[in-house]
């Protein structure tokens, strides 16, 4: 059911329970708050003085003027296509269970070395809110070397006839596990879900809807948030981060049937748009070398390829684990930017061609948007540094700018969430700026070393 979240309430003297006093607090944080701090950081740029005077300072340098006129020209555009992609989320409504009986569903859920945790995914599935005679869950024990196949079995044995249980001898890769749940699955459709991810009891319907009211829809992309948000600081700022990077980007992808990646987490796939390129994925190279990680953004690229439409359903929650340290953290955005350069090559290769009737005009601005501004990024951030040295002031004016931007980012984390968890969105802005903006080059250098890296 698509449930519309209520507007935030007037306030008429007392609160009368935790909840109205939580929405209370926000509700004053939007009305004041973020009004006095855009007016402060205003008011601070003026008294710091002009940026037109940065700006005169820096086009003298022979190198900066043609550099400033690139990134003016792509400034503009990115605003006008973020733009755009506000107004389709803004429009993007999840989509409800057509009426009639429900499909045959296979869970696939991989595991390697995961522990107890498998246990709780697969329960996870098990009691979902859908027919027991029409689900069927597969758990691969991907040769593992702790606990895990003892939860796999523990949990086979206590729904015998809900969960088949396969171990394979030695460490073949989330790929196989994947691929022999592919072939094994007597499902008309199958929901991929990572070992250390739980979904809520109605995860398992919600996504399939869309798939089942559009027979052109061939994947769809689950709503994934954190599950260990409480655990550290960092988990507490990925979470907005997901809502930013997942929620807003895959609805206003949705919007126009080109969702770019059907995450590992929780997807769903149309069986008549995975078995016929199964064997192509599972044996894909790049560089002469197995293209092992980012499978879930690989598969995405084959059924776009075939012309079948890939949306996003909010209604379909996962909860997945996420790195609670630094380093944890490091590698996970290693091996995501390293198969995002990947698949995005692969992405050109069909881009520009027939794949699909309509629809395509979009999918290319999107991946223009997104392509362009890596190099230009890194342009500016290298112009930013040398300007420092001339024009120190600018490095307290890009703060002050940044921590501008990231607030206004937050509206679409405060309009989906109602939270105040929002502030930490605001710390993991300057975060990243200063721990993270080596690994996305760092992931381009490297781009051949397809290691999983996490485990």
């Amino acid at each position: 059911m698509n449930i519309k979240k209520p507007r935030f309430p007037r306030f008429h003297g007392k609160w009368h329970t935790k909840e109205e006093q939580r929405v209370q607090i926000l509700d004053l944080v939007l009305k004041t708050l973020v009004p006095v701090f855009l007016l402060a950081c205003i008011v601070f740029s003026f008294k710091f003085g002009s940026f037109n005077g940065y700006l005169q300072l820096l086009s003298r340098q022979s190198y900066a003027t043609p550099l400033m006129a690139l990134g003016a020209v792509f400034t503009v555009a990115y605003l006008l296509f973020q733009l755009v992609r506000t107004i389709l989320w803004w429009r993007y409504k999840p989509h409800c269970l057509p009426d009639g009986p429900l499909p045959s569903v296979t869970v696939i859920i991989p595991a390697y070395n995961e522990g107890q945790m498998v246990e709780n995914a697969i329960y996870s599935a098990a009691a979902s809110d859908y027919p027991k005679d029409r689900l069927e869950i597969i758990c691969i024990d991907d040769g593992s070397k702790d606990d895990t196949w003892f939860y796999i079995e523990r949990a086979q044995k206590r729904f015998p006839e809900l969960i088949k249980a396969i171990k394979f001898p030695r460490n073949r890769g989330k790929k196989e596990g994947l691929y022999q749940g592919f072939k094994e699955g007597r499902g008309e459709y199958f929901v991929t879900m990572d070992s250390d991810s739980i979904l809520t009891p109605d995860t398992i319907k919600n996504i399939l809807a869309p798939m089942m009211a559009n027979p052109r829809v061939g994947a769809v992309a689950g709503n994934v948030k954190v599950y260990n948000r409480a655990m550290a600081l960092l988990p507490r700022m990925l979470a907005v981060r997901f809502v930013l990077a997942f929620d807003f980007l895959r609805a206003s992808q949705s919007m126009y049937g080109a969702v770019t990646c059907t995450p590992g987490a929780c997807s769903a796939y149309r069986r008549e748009a995975v078995l016929p390129i199964a064997d192509n994925w599972l044996h894909q190279t790049f560089m002469g070398r197995p293209a092992n990680i980012g499978e879930d953004r690989a598969l995405t690229n084959f059924v776009l390829r075939q012309g079948f439409y890939v949306t996003y359903q909010r209604s379909a929650v996962v909860h997945t684990v996420v790195p609670e340290t630094y380093q944890g953290l490091c590698r996970m955005y290693l091996r995501w930017d390293r198969s995002n350069f990947r698949e995005s090559w692969v992405q050109l290769g069909f881009l520009f061609t027939n794949y699909r009737k309509k629809h395509r005009i979009l999918p290319i601005l999107d991946f223009f948007i997104t392509q362009i501004e890596f190099p230009l990024t890194y342009l500016f951030l290298g112009l930013l540094l040398a300007s420092f040295f001339v024009y120190p002031m600018v490095m307290v004016k890009f703060f002050a700018g940044l921590g501008v931007l990231t607030l206004l980012y937050m509206f679409y984390y405060i309009h989906q969430e109602r939270d105040l968890e929002f502030i930490y969105g605001i710390l993991y802005s300057y975060f990243a700026f200063f721990l993270l903006n080596w690994v996305q080059p760092y992931a381009f250098i490297t781009l051949r070393n397809d290691r999983w890296l996490t485990r």
